[in-house]
C-alpha cells in the first residue's frame, strides 16, 4: 500500500520526525487529510515499542529534579518558564500521535480525536515558540526533562491505562497549573504569553474531555466501574501527580464529575497524611 495513503505509516513518519520547523505543520496537515478521508487504516502496518519519539538534539534532557530553577523576574527565568511550557506541548504532539498510532482496536472516532489533539498541540507549540523567540530565545536553549514520554512508556500496553493517566492525570494537571502560571506572567507584564495560555487552556479542556470519554467508554466495554478503576490506577502508577490545587471549574468542564473530584481530593489528602505519618515514624 502507498505509505502516503496509509494512516499508520503516515503517523509513524511524523512520530519519528525531529525537525521543529516542519513537524508541527506536517502534523496539522496529516490531521486535516484524515478528516477529509484521504488516509486509509492499514492493519498490517508494523507496530512496536518506541523508547524515544522523534525530537531534536536540543533541549538536553535531564532528570526532572535536575532541571535548574530560575528566578521568574530575570529575563532568563522568564524565558525558561515559557520554554518549559513549549517543551510540554512538543511532547504532547508525540503523545497524541502515539495514542492514534499505537491503539488500533479503537474506532475511527478515536483516531479523529487524537489526530485533532495532535494538531492542536502542534499549534500550541508554534505559538509558544514564537513567544520564546520574541524574548530572544528558542526551543532547545534550556534543559528539560522526559517525564511525559516516560509515562507514555508506562502506559503503552493498554489504551485504558493510557487514557486514565495521560489526559486524565497529566494533562488535567495542566488545567490546574494554567491560571497560576498566567497570574505569574501577568505580574511580570507578559500579557502576550498569558493570552496564548488562554488558547491552551480552552483546547486542553477538550483534550481532557476526550480522555474522560474514552476512559469511560473503555471501562463500560470491559465491565469495569470507572471510579474504582481510576482510583486503583492512581495507586498503581502516578498518584503524586494529584498534589496541589485543583482547577475545579475547568475539570468539571472537561467531564470530571463533582463526586469524582471529591474522591480525588480525598485521595490526595489521605495519601499526603500517610506520607507525613511515615516520615514522622522514620525520625
Amino acid at each position: 500500500m502507498n505509505a502516503e495513503l496509509s494512516l499508520y505509516p503516515a503517523i509513524e513518519q511524523l512520530l519519528l520526525a525531529t525537525d521543529i520547523d516542519t513537524k508541527p505543520p506536517a502534523v496539522q496537515a496529516l490531521s486535516a487529510r484524515w478528516q477529509q478521508g484521504g488516509l486509509r487504516r492499514d492493519g498490517t502496518a508494523p507496530l512496536y515499542r518506541l523508547p524515544q519519539p522523534g525530537r531534536p538534539l536540543r533541549p538536553t534532557l535531564v532528570p526532572a529534579a535536575e532541571v535548574p530553577r530560575r528566578r521568574l523576574g530575570s529575563p532568563e527565568g522568564h524565558a525558561a518558564m515559557v520554554h518549559a511550557i513549549a517543551h510540554i506541548e512538543f511532547n504532547a504532539i508525540n503523545l497524541a500521535l502515539d495514542a492514534a498510532w499505537r491503539f488500533r482496536e479503537l474506532p475511527d472516532s478515536y483516531v479523529d480525536d487524537w489526530l485533532r489533539i495532535a494538531a492542536e498541540e502542534a499549534s500550541h507549540f508554534q505559538l509558544l515558540r514564537a513567544r520564546l523567540q520574541a524574548l530572544g530565545y528558542d526551543y532547545g536553549d534550556f534543559p528539560a526533562h522526559n517525564s511525559l514520554w516516560e509515562m507514555a512508556l508506562q502506559t503503552d500496553h493498554d489504551v485504558l491505562v493510557r487514557m486514565a493517566l495521560v489526559p486524565r492525570v497529566m494533562e488535567a494537571r495542566g488545567l490546574d497549573a494554567m491560571p497560576i502560571v498566567q497570574d505569574k506572567l501577568r505580574r511580570i507584564g507578559d500579557l502576550e504569553t498569558a493570552a496564548v495560555l488562554d488558547t491552551l487552556l480552552r483546547d486542553e479542556i477538550g483534550h481532557v474531555r476526550a480522555g474522560n470519554y474514552w476512559f469511560s467508554t473503555l471501562c463500560d466495554a470491559r465491565g469495569l466501574e470507572p471510579l474504582a478503576t481510576f482510583r486503583a490506577l492512581l495507586g498503581d502508577y502516578r498518584a503524586g501527580e494529584l498534589r496541589g490545587v485543583f482547577n475545579l471549574e475547568a475539570r468539571l468542564d472537561a467531564g470530571f464529575s463533582a463526586f469524582e473530584l471529591a474522591m480525588m481530593q480525598d485521595f490526595t489528602v489521605t495519601r499526603e497524611r500517610r506520607e507525613k505519618n511515615t516520615d514522622a515514624s522514620a525520625v
